[in-house]
């Protein structure tokens, strides 16, 4: 690929967690963030102190989550400054630039997935209509944003905000809509 196509393609590793062995790698366009009207989530933010010779250095660190619920594109990003607002603005900008595109099907998830970052795992289970989104701090910020509306989460291991973003993520990428599974199998979406 020429240079000026490279950068606006990213690469992603998609595990099944039916199968540890196999991997697929999904070669994604990267979504432009001036074409959606996105909105932005603080999900935490984090005080940091460093001690050196003269005193205490603080700083902190901003996690948030932007998203366009209308089209289904999400992303994070951490930002850290001096000040909160400064860290939050960091933190968005950095998510526009990681943004990822969600198969949907009407107001649900397509199909179960489970998410795995570090020891962080993110269960997703489709729910009918009417069940709202059930989830916690850090997953209900990421399902809100996508423009999830009916959703069953379970967040398994460690409850980091980081871990848990990530992994929902992770859970997210991996979804796969009827067009995509009959294409890779050779069918039409009738015939599923």
């Amino acid at each position: 690929m020429a240079r000026k196509n490279r950068e606006n393609w990213r690469l992603f590793t998609v595990s099944c967690p039916l199968e540890k062995e196999r991997a697929m790698t999904i070669l994604k366009k990267k979504l432009d963030a001036n074409q959606y009207n996105l909105k932005d989530q603080v999900v935490a933010i984090n005080r940091v102190t460093k001690v050196v010779k003269g005193g205490k250095n603080m700083s902190f660190a901003a996690l948030v989550v932007v998203g366009d619920a209308a089209s289904g594109v999400v992303g994070y990003g951490s930002g850290k400054a001096k000040e909160v607002p400064q860290a939050i603005r960091k933190g968005i900008e950095a998510a526009k630039k990681n943004l990822v595109r969600i198969n949907l099907t009407e107001t649900t998830i397509p199909h179960l997935v489970l998410g795995r970052f570090g020891s962080g795992q993110v269960l997703l289970k489709p729910a009918p209509e009417g069940t709202g989104v059930i989830a916690g701090g850090a997953v209900r910020a990421v399902m809100t944003s996508a423009g999830v509306q009916n959703v069953l989460t379970k967040s398994l291991g460690s409850p980091n905000p980081h871990n848990v973003i990530k992994a929902t993520f992770d859970a997210l990428v991996q979804l796969r809509d009827r067009a995509d599974v009959a294409a890779a199998r050779g069918k039409t979406v009738e015939e599923l």
